[in-house]
């Protein structure tokens, strides 16, 4: 089950259906299925107490992955800072919602065991979130086509 909250924010303009959809579609591409997934759009300033509270880390980022899975059962609980999200679209000439897409699935890549850390796993790990957009596109192109 995926579900969608907020901390201190606002809800973002996403179409959760779509988005769960997607999700599964990436994970069974990897093997895996869906358990429990919780995504949480905070801002920075709660990104920030949870970096520091958890991984005692002192700086901002757009999404801290917490991993629940068992076998090839992903779940975890996914914070978003959507304060990032739209400064980092900004800092890199990316739409708004291209860039939440991206990180939403970043997350659901950890699960799925992409790793973004070590040496030239960073450029797998984007070419992987651009597959994954990829998927996203093709399934709204069928959508269309239903509709």
């Amino acid at each position: 089950m995926i579900t969608y909250c907020t901390e201190d924010i606002k809800m973002p303009k996403i179409h959760k259906r779509e988005i769960s959809a997607w999700v599964k579609k990436v994970a069974e591409k990897y093997g895996c299925k869906v358990g429990d997934i919780t995504y949480i759009f905070c801002s920075d300033e709660h990104i920030l107490e949870v970096n520091k509270q958890f991984l005692q880390h002192d700086y901002y980022t757009d999404i801290i992955t917490f991993d629940y899975t068992e076998e090839k059962k992903i779940s975890g609980d996914l914070f978003i800072s959507l304060d990032t999200v739209k400064s980092n679209a900004e800092k890199f000439n990316a739409e708004y919602n291209t860039e939440l897409h991206r990180v939403i699935i970043h997350g659901i890549l950890h699960l799925c065991g992409i790793n973004d850390k070590g040496p030239g796993e960073r450029e797998i790990m984007e070419k992987n979130e651009n597959e994954a957009l990829t998927i996203l596109s093709e399934m709204r192109k069928e959508d269309d086509i239903k509709s």
